[in-house]
């Protein structure tokens, strides 16, 4: 069935790109602070540096192939940039990640913000300490029941925003409290988490009933932005799940090659709850804004549209193994594709440089049917 929006899409994205190159020229940018999972790391999880027991990563080839200037595996799941650089519209790409950062790094004149985002993560503690995640990034042949206690997978929500914190009191001993305060007001808080969560629970077979569970994910969202904004943060840019079905990884498992619509249906759920979530905080916390992209119907009228985003393949990976490239995971010996920005994935699970790039766009200048209640590119202004 055709997406009534796609032509509008269109039109609107190609005003949003000039105007969103002037709006960065003209206007001076708010500092940034990305939190989340694999769509926005950019490499906190690297094996050589911060976290040497994850095998949530993407140090390796084919990752990166496509990394502008210098190509190389960063440790984006992308075969170039990821969402985390195209939401820094207007700086060069993503601010680096906390645990690469010294305490000098904040007393840059320059300071524009911090990635916290570790592959992985989700709402939930648990999420991305357990065997169902290493299974998702590629990691075989563990027995079920197997331990990780003594290692460290992945930086859930929670220790995410506990380095936040950190960096709070680090601004604050050398800013001041006052000045700390209107730094973090005028910041942009974006947050791109779920995915894994709803993975998780799907692929389990839990008995926990999904209304139940969803509403586990809600209390944990409403808390984690709770403590956010008791730490200052004023201006939250919200992406919720993508319709996660419909990932080469999850096609596999449909014998017609199409979408998982029970996790599809879980998706659209989730952000039902969250956009009510986010109405209810912000009427009652002062000075609360925030902006919530449909990432899912942004995501399927690509899926049913392609040709006028310049995508011609919507099912299978770029990179991987197997049926749809989707049964291992992106390694250097994975089959590769050539036309990387006509593929809308770039692995099993993630999108392509070319696909973070038109949902970045589609965030700061998209229309109420893809972002409500105001546009990024409205958020940073308000």
């Amino acid at each position: 069935m055709e997406n009534k929006w796609f032509l509008p899409l269109v039109l609107s994205l190609f005003i949003a790109v000039l105007s969103l190159a002037a709006a960065a020229k003209l206007v001076q940018l708010p500092p940034i602070f990305i939190l989340g999972d694999s769509t926005a790391d950019i490499g906190t999880n690297n094996s050589n540096n911060f976290l040497p027991g994850s095998k949530a990563r993407a140090d390796f080839p084919h990752n990166g192939i496509d990394f502008p200037n210098s190509p190389r595996p960063t440790g984006r799941f992308s075969n170039g940039l990821n969402s985390a650089d195209f939401l820094a519209f207007g700086y060069k790409r993503s601010p680096r990640p906390f645990l690469s950062l010294s305490a000098t790094c904040l007393q840059k004149k320059q300071f524009r913000g911090i990635n916290f985002a570790s592959g992985g993560s989700g709402l939930l503690d648990i999420t991305g300490q357990t065997l169902l995640t290493l299974m998702k990034f590629g990691t075989g042949n563990i027995p079920f029941g197997a331990s990780f206690k003594n290692q460290k997978n992945v930086l859930s929500l929670t220790e995410q925003i506990q380095q936040f914190s950190s960096v709070k009191n680090n601004l604050t001993a050398l800013m001041g409290a006052v000045a700390t305060e209107k730094f973090l007001k005028e910041s942009l808080i974006f947050i791109s988490i779920g995915s894994n969560d709803l993975f998780g629970y799907y692929h389990s077979k839990s008995s926990i009933p999904k209304e139940k569970f969803l509403s586990s994910l809600e209390v944990a969202y409403e808390n984690h932005l709770k403590t956010l904004y008791n730490l200052g943060a004023r201006k939250f840019g919200i992406i919720s799940v993508a319709p996660i079905g419909c990932c080469p990884s999850q096609r596999i498992f449909n014998a017609t090659g199409g979408c998982l619509e029970e996790l599809n249906d879980n998706a659209i759920a989730f952000h039902s709850r969250l956009d009510a979530l986010l109405c209810k905080l912000s009427s009652e916390y002062k000075g609360m804004k925030y902006s919530l992209g449909n990432s899912y119907e942004m995501t399927i009228n690509v899926i049913q549209n392609p040709l006028p985003f310049n995508f011609t393949q919507v099912e299978a990976a770029c990179c991987g193994t197997g049926k749809l490239n989707a049964e291992n995971f992106c390694k250097p010996d994975a089959n590769l594709c050539s036309n990387r920005d006509q593929y809308l994935f770039w692995d099993r699970f993630h999108p392509t440089q070319a696909a973070y790039k038109l949902a970045a766009v589609t965030l700061y200048g998209g229309g109420p049917q893809f972002v409500t209640p105001i546009n990024f590119a409205q958020l940073a202004e308000a």
